[in-house]
């Protein structure tokens, strides 16, 4: 008999000839669930959690977005089951080692301000801390901090297994469960039940693929989910014309949950990320480079925290790859738009015009910067055109990632589905990019699951109050096709607190608190601007309160064109706010939308104070 890994390797090489992607993960999801003989689960369920009771809620995915959903749900006081195919692999840099930057920052302080983990973990992780745009006002700084990615994935996991209210368990989704009887939901699709377990199997083509899925059969029950898959969504990886299904390198996808979001109605798109090469630092000549320190005095991204553990490790400057070798071969990379149609993803046209960084990894060189997804044997060439890479060696190749995601136009302002009562989305799924973005949805979805289990009021975070509201708001309004925004405030005051200590006695007690004299200083340096900004802020909440029916029939409604009326009834706006925000909305559109509200739908509006 042939040996089993052999036999399943010539499978898989079989179905990478194939070159249609959705024949390869049809081929490879039937092989697995026909072929017993080769399913052997990775991981053994504990003991104590082999007969757990359901949970409340379930969070899918142990990324940016699941930990922040995770313990989100679990602050609530709602009995929380984090599900993730890996536990070695919760809180996984998968590609950039550093957190926040302008606007990304500031992400992370929002996300702590809800007694979010990423903050605090970063602050231990951390091995280099700067504060971005410090020359300008304080309302752009961005703190940012270079992460050993080790100590970020540990005191993640630690985190994690001590918080409170929260279980994990090592599996794979395979399928969601619906209740479509419940009168709650007669406006909506169904309800969430439960989830369905797959089943994992080992194995092994190219080093790629270590895990796949085929349904187990086990239920769990629960009232709430959040699918935090990042790219694991039917996830391809692409290296020149190759494809593997793989969420990540050495991860199995996750297919089930597509075919769960179709059946229920969601148009799914594909997107895709990329991350660079992995290099060996033995191989690489750092004499003659120039260091790029941190801060002096870091400043952590936890207001728990006033210092950081670990000390300032350097960073390479930037420099340019040459492209003379390549521009010939640059055609041979295929690459996907966000709006699904194929084309030629020129790299290196991108990519030599930018520069890179190589932050230190221990052994591992992370070339911040020169992403991509061209052929293997073209990359390490490349990179030896780098100035101190003559000689490198790649440890991993960069490559592409390409996945499913659903139009965030499907959600509401808690990142619950409109289609389906009690399953909300979080991160990348949701057509976004970033760890940082990841984490402030996945907070969000997983602190209102946690409340709509316990049947308690939501937690909206609106525009006015923060930038995780902006991006929401843009999310649920334009969809993925628009980037979120960030604004910037001018500094005018020259006096500050250390100057007016003197004069203020109260202000004495606070000479060796350098962080609140910095609080201080800012909060009247933007006193003036904060007073127009109310004037501001008043506008926008009346808009926010006028309330729109969220079933209203937009066919009858006359003087608007049939483009506004498309896009109303895709976005389905919950207040005229968010359809003023709508792209292509118009002064008369908005008048004949009101004028119909007013006639057809009377609820009581919050007040503006």
């Amino acid at each position: 008999m042939q040996n089993p890994q052999k036999e399943i390797e010539d499978v898989l090489a079989k179905l990478i000839t194939t070159k249609d992607p959705d024949e390869q993960k049809k081929a490879m999801g039937r092989y697995f669930a026909e072929n017993a003989a080769f399913q052997s689960p990775v991981y053994k369920i504990p003991p104590h959690q082999q007969s757990r009771e359901d949970a409340l809620v379930c969070v899918i995915g142990g990324g940016h977005a699941g930990c922040e959903a995770a313990t989100g749900a679990a602050r609530t006081g709602a009995r929380t089951l984090l599900l993730t195919q890996k536990l070695e692999t919760i809180g996984e840099l998968s590609c950039n080692p550093s957190i926040g930057g302008v606007g990304k920052g500031t992400l992370v302080r929002e996300v702590d301000a809800l007694d979010g983990v990423m903050g605090h973990v970063a602050d231990k992780a951390g091995i280099q801390f700067h504060i971005l745009n410090r020359s300008k006002g304080a309302a752009v700084w961005g703190p940012r901090a270079q992460i050993d990615r080790k100590l970020y994935r540990k005191h993640m996991q630690e985190a994690l297994h001590n918080y409170s209210g929260l279980d994990i368990r090592a599996s794979s989704v395979f399928d969601l469960l619906f209740d479509h009887s419940d009168p709650s939901t007669s406006d909506r699709w169904g309800k969430v039940k439960g989830v369905k377990l797959g089943k994992l199997h080992r194995h092994v083509y190219y080093q790629l693929i270590r895990l796949c899925s085929s349904d187990s059969g086990e239920i769990i029950h629960c009232s709430q989910v959040v699918i935090c898959t990042g790219t694991f969504l039917s996830g391809e990886i692409h290296i020149g014309m190759k494809t593997y299904p793989a969420g990540r390198m050495n991860d199995a996808p996750s297919i089930g949950l597509s075919a769960s979001l179709s059946a229920a109605g969601f148009k799914l798109g594909r997107l895709q990320t990329g991350t660079p090469a992995r290099l060996d630092g033995t191989t690489i000549r750092f004499t003659g480079m120039e260091k790029q320190l941190g801060d002096a005095v870091p400043s952590p991204f936890s207001y728990l925290h006033r210092d950081v553990p670990n000390a300032a490790r350097d960073i390479v400057p930037p420099s340019k790859p040459k492209s003379d070798v390549f521009r010939k071969r640059r055609a041979i990379t295929s690459g996907w738009n966000p709006k699904d149609t194929i084309q030629v993803h020129i790299a290196l046209s991108i990519h030599t015009n930018r520069k890179a960084e190589f932050f230190p990894l221990l052994d591992i060189i992370y070339p911040n910067g020169i992403s991509c997804s061209m052929p293997e044997e073209l990359q390490q060439p490349m990179m030896r055109t780098i100035p101190g890479l003559e000689n490198v060696k790649m440890v991993r190749p960069a490559y592409g990632v390409e996945y499913d995601h659903v139009d965030a136009r499907e959600l509401g302002p808690t990142l619950e589905t409109k289609r389906i009562k009690g399953l909300f989305l979080a991160g990348q799924i949701n057509g976004t990019t970033g760890y940082e973005e990841a984490a402030a949805q996945g907070a969000v979805a997983g602190i209102n699951a946690g409340l709509a289990a316990l049947h308690r009021p939501p937690m909206i975070i609106t525009r006015a109050d923060g930038f995780m509201g902006v991006m929401i708001d843009d999310l649920i309004v334009k969809g993925a096709e628009e980037p979120c925004t960030g604004f910037e405030m001018l500094r005018h005051a020259d006096i500050t607190a250390s100057i007016l200590r003197d004069a203020v006695p109260a202000f004495a007690d606070l000479e060796a608190d350098d962080a609140l004299l910095s609080r201080i200083d800012i909060d009247g340096q933007y006193a003036a601007h904060l007073t127009r900004q109310e004037a501001d802020l008043r506008l926008f909440l009346e808009d926010e309160a006028l309330t729109l029916d969220p079933f209203m029939d937009y066919s009858v409604i006359s003087g608007i064109s049939e483009e506004v009326r498309e896009r109303l009834g895709r976005v389905r706006p919950i207040n005229v706010g968010a359809a003023k925000r709508m792209e292509g909305m118009t002064p008369a559109s908005i008048v004949a939308l009101l004028r119909h509200a007013k006639r057809t739908f009377r609820q009581p509006t919050m007040s503006v104070e």
